[in-house]
Order: structure tokens, then C-alpha cells, then sequence
């Protein structure tokens, strides 16, 4: 694996307001003075964590799917992040991983927030995504997922970075600097999590907390409550010593997950 230069947006996200969102996720994201391989934005970075599905969703060529890859094809980087989509009938929390090229894969959220009544809006996934980058497998998901390491498993080595963007409360704070790194640690793996900031449409208080851990739980990156745009080099190197000096995936129970 090359070494990986990853770019990561905490934002302020305006309350359902795709055009505000997009213009000032525009401008931040100008500021990047170096050639970066990865953008990660937050969940739902187009309009914030809304069961507003029915007036706030787009088709899958529509205006943010478009945005994104003039974005990524601007910056020559993949950026990925959620937003809420209207497709067979159903509405989905998808993560879309779009690529300089104009190709994407996609990943609808597994575990939908029921303390939000999520599930009552939104259609869960099935599939687990590895997607590749430059010699890395890297495993996207969506906020909530956090909590499960049975899905977040990582079974046969199958990735080397998690990224887990969110709209994640201040007030489960705790939890979220909590879970990170365990995941980080028990999988040998590094974590990202993006989170925004500020307060969303429902007056709850978003204090970011977006963080890097490599595989050992050392913190590369932390940053609370402000704005931020920050690049920084996730190394291979660091994965394969890790797994040298403590290759314990290869002691870990075998399972099926259930349907």
C-alpha cells in the first residue's frame, strides 16, 4: 500500500438546504493547498440528519450526485459522504464513494437510528462495500453502524481503513471517542470519523469530535466544535507492522451474519 493523503470536512451543515450546503462545502474545500487522494464529508453533508425524505431527496444524476463528481473530478480525488436518495420507491441514507473518473459505488446505511425513527423513513442496506484506493481496501460506513462491530468485523483482512462519517450528538460524544478507537484496535485497521459541528434543525448540538486512529488506537488527527479542513497521511507501513507484531485476527471466531 502507497501512503494515503486524506482530506476530511467538519463542518457547519445549513438545516435542509442543499444549494447553502454545497456552496459553503465549495468554498472550504478551495482552501486545500496540496494534492490529496481522499475527500470525506459528513452524513447527509447536503441537508443534515432529516427524516424530511419526502421533500429532500434526489435521484441518483441528480443535483449533489452531480456536484460530486465535478468535485472529485476538480480535485483528481474520490470524495465520499452521504445523502438521502429516492430510488425504486424507497428512501435511502447512501453513502456515495465517487471517483475523479465519474464511476461510483455506493452503500446504504445498515442500521438505521430507531431513536430517531429512522427506520420509519428510510430503507436499510444488506451489502457491506470495500472499495479500493491506491493499494488500500477501505471500508465506508454510516454513523449508527459504529456501534455494531459484528458488522464491522474484519474478516480475512478484508479492509484497512474504516471510515465512518456521521451527524453524531455531542451529548453521546463519549461513545463516539470511545468506539473509535476500539474499533480501530480490535481490527487492526485505521479509523476515520467525520462528524459535523454545531446545531442542526432540531436543536441538537453536533461537537464534531472528527478523528483519525491508526491501528494501534494512537490519535493522528482530533479536532472539537470549529470548522475544519484538514489533510493528513495515513501510512501503509503502519498497518502491516501493526498486524506483524500483533496478529491476533487470525485467533478470532468464525461466524455467519444472518440475513
Amino acid at each position: 500500500m502507497e501512503n494515503l493523503k486524506i482530506t476530511v470536512f467538519q463542518g457547519h451543515l445549513f438545516w435542509e438546504n442543499v444549494e447553502k450546503n454545497l456552496q459553503n462545502i465549495g468554498l472550504r474545500l478551495a482552501g486545500i493547498r496540496e494534492k490529496t487522494d481522499l475527500i470525506i464529508l459528513p452524513e447527509m453533508f447536503n441537508t443534515g440528519f432529516t427524516m424530511n425524505a419526502e421533500k429532500l431527496a434526489e435521484p441518483m444524476y441528480g443535483k449533489t450526485m452531480q456536484w460530486m463528481q465535478e468535485t472529485a473530478q476538480k480535485f483528481g480525488a474520490v470524495i465520499t459522504g452521504s445523502l438521502i436518495i429516492a430510488e425504486g420507491g424507497h428512501y435511502y441514507n447512501r453513502l456515495i464513494w465517487m471517483r475523479p473518473d465519474g464511476t461510483y459505488a455506493q452503500y446504504d446505511k445498515r442500521h438505521l437510528f430507531t431513536m430517531a425513527k429512522e427506520q420509519e423513513t428510510y430503507t436499510a442496506g444488506r451489502e457491506k462495500l470495500i472499495v479500493e484506493l491506491n493499494g488500500w481496501k477501505i471500508c465506508p460506513v454510516i454513523c449508527y453502524d459504529l456501534r455494531f462491530p459484528v458488522w464491522l468485523r474484519n474478516v480475512d483482512t478484508a479492509y484497512d481503513l474504516m471510515i465512518i462519517v456521521a451527524n453524531w450528538p455531542e451529548k453521546r460524544s463519549l461513545h463516539w471517542r470511545t468506539l473509535i478507537p476500539a474499533r480501530a484496535i480490535e481490527n487492526l485497521a485505521y479509523v476515520i470519523g467525520v462528524n459535523r459541528v454545531g446545531y442542526d434543525g432540531n436543536e441538537v448540538y453536533h461537537s464534531g469530535d472528527s478523528t483519525c486512529i491508526d491501528p494501534s488506537g494512537n490519535v493522528l488527527y482530533y479536532k472539537r466544535d470549529e470548522e475544519d479542513v484538514y489533510t493528513f497521511t495515513v501510512s501503509g507501513d503502519e498497518v502491516t507492522r501493526a498486524r506483524r507484531y500483533f496478529p491476533f485476527l487470525k485467533d478470532a471466531d468464525a461466524f455467519t451474519m444472518p440475513e
